[in-house]
Parts: C-alpha cells; structure tokens; sequence
C-alpha cells in the first residue's frame, strides 16, 4: 500500500493521462463494467453563525481495471457577502480532502492520496471530453469566467484536445486574472488576455467555460452566446437555465443525483446533492440555495449516450452544445486514482505504508 501526496499527483499525471483514463473509463462504463455511488453530505451546525461543517463523500468502481475508490472531505463552510462559497478544515488555507483505492480482487487497501491536485484534474478531464466530442473541430479562443484552480486546470485540458490560439479571462479581481493571464500564457505559449468585464469575454468565443466558486448565477443573459459556440460550466450554479435551453445539444457527463425516487430531490435541488442536515430551521436557512440544480438536467443525454450514439453529438458547425460538467464523481475519482496509483508503482513514487491498520481478525 502506498501515500501518494499532492506533490506527487502532480509530477505522475498531466491533464492528456487524465483525460484518456477517463475516456477509457467511460468506455468501460458505457459497457455496464463500472458503477458510481452519487455524491452524498452531511451537514452539521459547526458553532459560528456564518458557516456550517460538511462532510462529502462518494464512490466508484471500474470491474476491467479491479478497483473501487472512495473520496472523503471535511469542510467548514462559509459564505461570503460577495456571494462565494469558501472552504477550509482547521484553519483558513489547510483543507481535508483525500481516497482510498482498494482491490476489487482480494479487497485489499492499494493506496490512500491527497484529493487536491486529482480534483482538479479530474474535474478538468471530464470538461475537455465534453469539448471533444461537442465542440467544434476548429475551436480555438477560449473564453474563461474565473482565475482560479479549476480555471488553472481547464485549459491545459481543453489544449490537449484542441489546438487553442487565445484565450480571454474575466474574474472580479484584477489582480487574480492579470495573475492567471500572466501564468497560462507562459505556461502555454499562447496569448491569454484579462478583461475587466464578462461579456467581451464570452462573445467572440468558440469555448465558454465558467471556473467559480460563486453561489450566484455568472452568465445570466442569453443574447451573449452565439452560434456555433460550445459552452462548459464548473457547477450548476453558473450558467442560467435560459441559456441552456437556448442550446441546440445539451448533454451532462453523467447523473449525480438520487432523484425524485430516491426520496431525495429536494435536498438535491436546495444542496445540490443528496445531503442529511441537522439544525434548527434559522440554522439551515443560512445554506443558500442553488438557483440551477443538477436535477435540471436528468433528463438530458449523458456523456455514455454520446459515446454509444454519435448522432446525438455535434453534427453541425452553426450548432451551441452545452456541457454539465458535474456528475458521476465517485467513478470518475476511481478512474484518475487508478491511473495515478498504475503510474506512481510504475515509478516508484510514494511512500509505502503497512496495511495492518486497515485490516484486522475480528468480523464485523
């Protein structure tokens, strides 16, 4: 059994190894050969009356590759008069986020990993298949609402799949998207231009991706999006559902929602997944609720139905696509670790670690 850390992840994986275990994992999915337990929390009252405790799990399981992966985090949350949602486990700037791999074949513990770095990676993997199988062969400008991990993240992913020329970035801080605008375009070798306002930086754009953690809606007004534009979003809450329906194809990368029958929908609309709350009701009433759910987009076609029919895909340049970047987070977690975990023993990376604390003689 082996630790793998941040640091780590980031030297095994680039965003091309991510973005092809995935594909790969979606494959095998699409073949009934995976399974992905939805995202569940359980908020507590954490004593401060601006935030709440949260703990989020999720699992998944892929039967070719013999691993089941399960992603655990500890969250203090607040919410901010800006309207952002901020985290932290401890104190501001330390976070509680990691998995668990484990053998399908004997059970046995394979790895425990830090979930920083795979987060975004993965988060990130699932957006750049919706840009290969949606966008338009010759995308090439990007225009990116935010500066932060996930907006680090995004595009070294949609570059891996398309031959991005520009990029334009708007975030409500200067200094955050000069910042990020200086750093990609280094990174990347490509002109990455900061705006001081969104609309110049969705119109004239192949590629809209929204990177927040706002808790309000980012891009509200339809006349923004034109023709043949492919349109990516982080969470539910960014892009109103007027311009989804405004979309010619709309597809999700997968349900992570229980659903009416699951007795859980209105948890799932307010929380955004399926959650257990302890409060009282002035306590609860401080979570705010989610003005676009995942439920809003169940009934559209997910990812597998691309795969296994590519006449829902795009089959016209004039066409807007939309991608819900968000579901099915349990697999998707299982496939990065598992590639992760492939590559680190590969290596020799990590550090090794006795599996007697995880297992024992007594049956429970």
């Amino acid at each position: 059994m082996i630790y793998l850390s941040n640091q780590n992840i980031a030297e095994l994986l680039t965003p091309k190894d991510c973005i092809e275990a995935l594909d790969e994992a979606f494959h095998a999915l699409a073949r009934g050969e995976a399974a992905s337990r939805p995202r569940t929390d359980v908020w507590v009252p954490c004593g401060r009356d601006d935030g709440y405790y949260r703990w989020g799990s999720m699992e998944g399981a892929i039967e070719p590759w013999g691993i089941f992966c399960t992603r655990m985090k500890s969250d203090i949350v607040t919410w901010t008069r800006e309207g952002t949602d901020e985290l932290h486990c401890v104190e501001p700037g330390t976070f509680s986020g990691f998995l668990m791999l484990f053998s399908t074949r004997n059970g046995e513990p394979l790895a425990m990993m830090n979930d920083g770095i795979l987060h975004h990676l993965r988060v990130a993997a699932g957006a750049a298949l919706g840009v290969r199988y949606l966008a338009r062969e010759n995308a090439s400008v990007v225009g990116c609402l935010g500066s932060g991990g996930m907006a680090h993240a995004y595009l070294p992913a949609f570059c891996a799949v398309r031959k991005i020329s520009q990029v334009k970035v708007y975030s409500p801080t200067q200094a955050h998207r000069e910042t990020y605008a200086k750093e990609m375009s280094r990174e990347l070798g490509i002109p990455v231009e900061p705006f001081d306002d969104p609309e110049p930086v969705v119109r004239g754009s192949d590629i809209v991706t929204t990177c927040t953690d706002s808790n309000k809606l980012v891009v509200t007004d339809p006349t923004w999006i034109e023709k043949g534009m492919h349109l990516a979003n982080c969470s539910s809450k960014e892009f109103s559902f007027e311009i989804v329906k405004r979309c010619d194809i709309v597809a999700q990368v997968g349900a992570e929602t229980f659903g009416a029958k699951g007795g859980m929908a209105e948890s799932e609309r307010h929380h955004g997944w399926a959650s257990w709350v302890v409060g009282r009701p002035e306590q609860q009433a401080r979570i705010p609720k989610r003005p676009v759910s995942n439920l809003d987009f169940v009934n559209y076609p997910s990812l597998i139905d691309l795969l296994n029919n590519p006449s829902m895909r795009r089959t016209s340049p004039a066409q807007i696509t939309f991608f819900h970047n968000l579901g099915l987070l349990g697999f998707q977690f299982a496939a990065v670790a598992a590639k992760a975990y492939q590559m680190a023993r590969a290596k020799g990376v990590g550090l090794e670690m006795s599996t007697d604390p995880f297992l024992q003689d007594i049956r429970d």
